[in-house]
């Protein structure tokens, strides 16, 4: 059983799950969502053409997390001690995988956690995600990397070595699935000038950047517009009214500034890779980005995908005006440290991260057939 709620989670598991769906003659495989976010989870269920064999509903208007953890866990809980799996999956960081995993613990049923080991040490720097897949990760019984530094921050959090597996991240599959040509599906975004403008794509919508540091990155947008007269910005502009309230107070109006609804799926990825550079807090942009060769610039104070920034794909800029507007003009005037990141190595993964996990999963389930029918076999493979 394989369980998620947001759209990210839905993105990097689509890889996984059309890989489970292929093999039928070993796996019997069922798909559950929370509907954590359901807008924006709906958008990208036509794009891997998936449906859910059971959706849970769960999602209420300005809902709390504490109100939603606890109506995922009581869900999920009973869902589990009907059907009886092997294996739940679940994925990353998100409210829906950590009470996914606990359910599956309070039921005896193994974890598996795709995109396992990710870390900034700070409990509140992304929140709630960092204490998210911390606890996620004391739940799991088998461990999904996707790069080594997330297989050493397990070793170093005492997971046993033989549970952890350095997979590559599902997200660069996904990039395989959906082709970025033709037109927008957003008619506005058709109209953009990518010919004669250099296109800024910007997202941020995380908790920890609402109020003030949203507004600041609103001034430092409206600064760099003043500044540079070539240049465009694209804002989809993320659902959570925390987020549009403020938003439309600071940039409304201003010119060449274009705050759209959330794209879909598809028309993110047109973004990227049309765009000239990119300015988010996002997790999943940071890790999509380097497979377009587009430079990063994150609106954060730390990343839990550190790869971004050794391999020279991206940069941390915080949040702070002035901080952001002389990292961006350095790209903007400065074409050899644009070409040197927008050539940086992919530190994320071939492509090929699902065949491995899935492949993964069949050997251990294999393993624990044998464990259970030969007692002989079993102290041996111990």
């Amino acid at each position: 059983m394989s369980v998620v709620g947001t759209r990210p989670e839905m993105i990097k598991m689509a890889p996984v799950i059309r890989e489970l769906d292929q093999r039928k003659d070993i796996f019997d495989h069922i798909l559950v969502t929370t509907a954590q976010h359901r807008e924006m989870f709906d958008q990208v269920l036509s794009v891997f053409k998936i449906r859910p064999d059971i959706d849970l509903g769960l999602m209420r208007q300005d809902q709390r997390l504490a109100e939603f953890a606890s109506r995922s866990l009581s869900s999920v809980s009973k869902l589990l001690l009907q059907m009886k799996p092997d294996l739940v999956l679940v994925q990353g960081d998100t409210t829906t995988a950590m009470t996914a995993a606990l359910a599956a613990f309070y039921e005896g049923v193994s974890v598996g956690h795709v995109e396992a080991g990710l870390r900034s040490f700070d409990q509140r720097n992304p929140f709630p995600e960092e204490t998210n897949r911390t606890i996620s990760a004391c739940l799991a019984d088998i461990h999904f990397a996707p790069t080594e530094r997330a297989r050493y921050n397990l070793l170093r959090e005492g997971v046993a070595a033989k549970k952890i597996f350095v997979t590559g991240n599902t997200v660069v599959d996904a990039l395989r699935f959906v082709a970025c040509d033709g037109h927008f599906d957003d008619e506005n975004l058709n109209c953009l000038d990518f010919e004669n403008r250099r296109l800024l794509l910007l997202t941020a919508h995380r908790r920890e950047n609402h109020g003030l540091p949203l507004r600041s990155i609103c001034q430092a947008m409206k600064m760099l517009l003043s500044r540079f007269g070539d240049i465009e910005i694209v804002y989809p502009v993320h659902l959570n009214p925390n987020v549009g309230s403020t938003v439309r107070k600071e940039l409304a109006n201003t010119s060449r500034i274009h705050l759209v609804n959330p794209v879909s799926y598809r028309d993110l990825l047109r973004l990227m890779d049309r765009c000239y550079l990119i300015l988010t807090d996002s997790g999943g942009i940071q890790e999509e980005a380097p497979s377009f060769h587009k430079p990063v610039l994150v609106l954060r104070e730390i990343t839990e995908r550190p790869e971004l920034i050794e391999f020279g794909a991206g940069k941390i800029v915080g949040t702070d005006p002035a901080r952001i507007v002389k990292e961006v003009t350095g790209l903007l005037t400065d074409r050899f440290e644009y070409e040197m990141m927008s050539t940086a190595e992919n530190p994320f993964g071939d492509g090929h991260a699902a065949e491995r996990i899935v492949n993964i999963i069949a050997q251990q389930q294999h393993c624990a057939k044998q464990r259970e029918f030969s007692p002989t076999l079993a102290r041996m493979v111990v």
